[in-house]
Order: C-alpha cells, then sequence, then structure tokens
C-alpha cells in the first residue's frame, strides 16, 4: 500500500496488499480507460451504467444530455465509479486458485458540473485526442449550440484508490504435481481495421489511443 486511504470507503479490506492509493497509480489506469461504470441511487433504485470518461488534472470527466435524469441524478447524490482492465487469465494446477490479472480503480464522490463554455470546450477536446491522439486539429469542434446542450460533469479524485493484481499461479504445494498446463494468458484490447467512410479513403487514418495495440 503506497499512502494511506484517502477514506474508510477507500480502504481495501480483501486482499489489502493489492491496494495502491498514490495519484500516479490511479491516473495511469483512468487514463487507459474510455469506459467507466458508474453505479448510483435514483428514487429509491440503485443503478449501474456505462459511460464515456477520461480524466484531466485531478478530475474524472463524463458529459450527457442536458435534460437527461443521469447527469441530474450525479449532481444530486453520491456515487461510485470503477474501471477495470483485464490483463490476463491465471490459470493454475487447481480450479480453485484461477484468478485474473487485472487494474481497477474506483472513486466515490458526487459529480459537480462545468458550465464555462470555454473551460468545456477545451475539455470536449481533450477527449477527442484521448479517443484518437491527433484529430481534435482535424475535426468541427462542437457549435456554441451543441455546448449548450451537452453537460459537462467532473468528479474530484479525492477518494480514489486502485487495486491491482499482475503475477502468475498461487497454486497449493499438494498440486503442483498435477500434470496440465498452468500459466498466464495475456489478454489486450486491440484496434481492429478501420472501416471507413465512403470518400474519405485518401485521408490520413486516425491513430488509437497509445494504450489500444493494432490487429
Amino acid at each position: 500500500m503506497s499512502k494511506p486511504s484517502a477514506s474508510p470507503r477507500t480502504e481495501v479490506r480483501r486482499k489489502p496488499q493489492r491496494a495502491h492509493h498514490d495519484t500516479a497509480t490511479v491516473h495511469a489506469i483512468i487514463d487507459q480507460a474510455l469506459v467507466c461504470q458508474i453505479a448510483f441511487n435514483q428514487g429509491g433504485s440503485v443503478h449501474c451504467l456505462p459511460t464515456a470518461c477520461w480524466r484531466e488534472g485531478e478530475y474524472l470527466y463524463i458529459h450527457g444530455a442536458n435534460n437527461s435524469r443521469l447527469t441530474q441524478t450525479l449532481l444530486e447524490e453520491e456515487c461510485a465509479v470503477s474501471i477495470t482492465h483485464l490483463d490476463g487469465l491465471v490459470l493454475a494446477r487447481s480450479a480453485f486458485h484461477h484468478a485474473m490479472n487485472y487494474r481497477s480503480v474506483v472513486i466515490y464522490g458526487r459529480f459537480t458540473a462545468e458550465d464555462d463554455p470555454d473551460a468545456k470546450a477545451a475539455a470536449f477536446k481533450a477527449f477527442v485526442e484521448h479517443v484518437s491522439p491527433g484529430r481534435s486539429p482535424l475535426v468541427r469542434p462542437p457549435s456554441r449550440a451543441e455546448l449548450a446542450g451537452t453537460r459537462l460533469l467532473r468528479l474530484a479524485l479525492d477518494e480514489a484508490v486502485a487495486k491491482i493484481r499482475n503475477w502468475g499461479v498461487e497454486d497449493s504445494e499438494e498440486d503442483m504435481a498435477i500434470p496440465v498446463w498452468a500459466g498466464v494468458q495475456p489478454l489486450a484490447l486491440t484496434a481492429k481495421p478501420l472501416q471507413p467512410e465512403a470518400g474519405c479513403g485518401e485521408q490520413m487514418p486516425p491513430a488509437p489511443p497509445a494504450f489500444i495495440g493494432r490487429a
């Protein structure tokens, strides 16, 4: 554990040796994410929804329509945001000791709105660059009407914790003689061949984020 937990909610009790509270680790995991899962309470019912996300400084950003019940609820209620990268399948000699290698982050708090048009424009430019580096100068930026119709929310990373497993098999000594393959099957997110729209075949192809490989 690299530094103390930010709050009781970010104290990892199950396998605490996998917990990381340092800013660099939390940021690195968020920066390799395109989607997060948000758990929240709405009208007495618990929901968990996926949405696109990105980080700027000490905030996680998401966006949605101005009239969205989701965005309004997130401005009024506490929530938990989770991000997970699956890095490998850990295949043991016993069924019980099979596992997965992963990097995850959980963030707690309440979103706030960013309503300044210039700040919103800069944040959405950063979002485009996160999805496809070098693309923002090539496309039309959002119009004032588009910015006004979109709600930009940000969540402070003050209350966040990472959890990581990145090693091999942990078989029991009595299972070591079982004649079956054991080890790690690495996994990674990969960009498949592009599917261009008609009329843009001669344009420079976009680049995927650096954390995504190419098929």
